[in-house]
């Protein structure tokens, strides 16, 4: 194994409740978790590599704050063990070879992210040997790949300038509509959504480009953001697009017919499941389900759940696509795939009595399995 820099020395009482929250939290036996600290850039990250089976792990790379949480390396951590879990499972659905990893870095990205903050976490991916191949996830962008890989190249998403493939937002949203399309065929009858009512919630960068494929679709589309700058872009450009001053007034919007969560996770819980006025639920967010348990609830209330994970992969199908010399088409045709994957776990799941996402859970992990 390749030799790994200590990223914290435990000295303190915050560094041992971190390590004590990695036994207590993973129950998904990640191979590997890095704790990263530079601190002349003030860089606080942490690397979780899930699962290597089926090839190196593949994920990207978050930056968040964390705020109102006490201890916001505890929650980055958690955060962490649980993305690189889900993208395990999503490239294997997803048919690459890849495993699955995920990065966290803790901080406001418009406050600390810094280009010496950048290189020095692209040190400690690139002493992970190749393990773990970083992307663009929520707060960083394709220009803050194009820095990390300054000092290592175990990263996708860059510039096309820089041989990257760009932007992985466009494939993601893609993708999700293909899953969307794949989810109406098995509600309805038809892959079709001219006439349906969509809720999306979060119209940040995959959000608004998914709002694009609805419109052009033909459906009734509602949005919701918590940034009104994100809400005046799609305004700008549909007009025709209503807007929930929250989620809650988004989600019980009457005569709903698909609810898209494209923001932060945990968004079908306890609180909104119950409120749901839409029959299928379809978003590109990572990790919706806000714990083990909800997809049954959904199903309890006749909601049909295209599992996150499956439908949401058309990104990582395209930074997959540039590690081997970038083809947008061929990456494409790829994520055009992604209708039948939800298409084959959905009617999976009706054959034997379960919810979707434990289809896709036992799907994944037959691959994975394989893999080894």
């Amino acid at each position: 194994m390749t030799d790994v820099r200590p990223a914290v020395s435990v000295d303190s009482t915050a560094e041992v409740n971190v390590l004590d929250t990695l036994f207590r939290s993973d129950q998904g036996g990640h191979e590997q978790v890095v704790l990263c600290q530079d601190r002349a850039s003030g860089l606080q990250a942490v690397i979780a590599l899930h699962s290597t089976a089926l090839g190196p792990a593949l994920g990207g790379t978050r930056f968040h704050a964390y705020p109102g949480v006490p201890r916001p390396a505890e929650a980055a951590l958690r955060d962490a063990l649980n993305l690189s879990r889900g993208m395990s499972y999503k490239n294997a659905l997803a048919g690459l070879k890849h495993g699955g990893g995920k990065a966290v870095i803790i901080g406001d990205p418009d406050l600390v992210k810094t280009e010496e903050l950048l290189l020095a976490y692209g040190r400690f991916v690139d002493s992970l040997g190749g393990r773990y191949v970083t992307a663009c996830d929520v707060g960083t962008y394709v220009q803050d790949m194009d820095v990390i890989a300054r000092e290592c190249r175990w990263v996708t998403g860059r510039s096309p300038e820089q041989g990257g493939a760009g932007d992985s937002s466009v494939l993601t949203a893609y993708g999700v509509f293909q899953g969307m399309l794949a989810a109406a065929r098995h509600r309805w009858g038809s892959p079709e959504l001219a006439g349906r009512k969509v809720a999306v919630a979060g119209v940040g960068k995959v959000g608004h480009l998914l709002v694009d494929h609805l419109i052009e679709a033909g459906a009734e589309v509602v949005i919701t953001d918590v940034r009104p700058e994100s809400v005046a872009r799609v305004r700008a450009k549909h007009p025709q697009v209503t807007v929930a001053a929250d989620t809650e007034a988004l989600i019980t919007t009457e005569g709903l017919d698909v609810y898209a969560p494209c923001a932060l996770g945990g968004a079908l819980n306890d609180h909104t499941v119950p409120l749901l006025t839409a029959s299928v639920v379809c978003g590109a967010a990572n990790n919706q389900l806000g714990h083990p348990g909800v997809e049954k609830d959904l199903a309890e209330r006749g909601i049909l759940y295209a599992p996150d994970y499956v439908v949401n992969s058309g990104g990582v199908i395209q930074v997959a696509d540039e590690l081997h010399g970038f083809d947008f088409a061929r990456a494409k045709s790829k994520a055009t795939g992604i209708h039948d994957t939800t298409l084959e776990i959905l009617e999976r799941a009706d054959r034997e009595g379960v919810p979707p996402a434990v289809a896709a859970d036992r799907v994944a992990e037959q691959r994975m399995a394989a893999g080894r």
